[in-house]
């Protein structure tokens, strides 16, 4: 089912209204001991706006992450009347709390670029003073002219940009430099 564009925005618009009253809320009214350091990153509201996800990040150990998952889950009715008073729409959301991975995720792919480039250095410094195995210029010369390979070439046989083309059968398919 596709969502029209204008509930997009009002759910957009309610997903942040929601966040701020239940950051707030976290606060300065919920005194339950469990609750951590506590951050509420995002809260989405579906297109028919009746249910909001709110997501939080928790700082500390896991017995905190999971004080905090306690302590939320418990305060769910209270925010949710909350919501509901302050943003006076007919329906208030149900609300559901996740916690948000985004910080880990952006963690680990801090780890892997750390990773990356001290495998970059390493490869730096054992390239450093290294010689090509083969010729040094492995690449294919311009013809000079002179040997029997250049037969196919037109009048102008200066070269390019692109190198040398050897003239096709037509004449007007000839290669030209300027």
């Amino acid at each position: 089912m596709t969502v029209p564009r204008g509930n997009q925005a009002r759910a957009q618009r309610l997903g942040e209204r929601i966040a701020q009253i239940v950051a707030e809320m976290l606060e300065r009214r919920i005194k339950d001991p469990r609750l951590g350091f506590v951050t509420v990153t995002e809260a989405r509201v579906t297109g028919d706006l009746r249910e909001a996800t709110v997501y939080y990040t928790v700082y500390g150990p896991d017995d905190e992450v999971a004080g905090t998952a306690a302590a939320l889950a418990s305060a769910t009715g209270l925010i949710r009347s909350e919501v509901g008073r302050q943003t006076g729409i007919k329906h208030t959301p149900s609300i559901t709390f996740l916690q948000d991975t985004v910080p880990d995720t952006a963690r680990s792919i801090e780890d892997l670029v750390a990773r990356a480039r001290q495998a970059d250095a390493e490869v730096a410094a054992t390239r450093e003073g290294a010689v090509p195995a083969g010729d040094a210029d492995p690449y294919r010369q311009p013809a000079t002219g002179d040997d029997e390979s250049d037969a196919g070439l037109g009048a102008d046989s200066s070269g390019g940009p692109l190198g040398h083309y050897p003239a096709g059968r037509d004449s007007r398919t000839r290669y030209s430099p300027s």
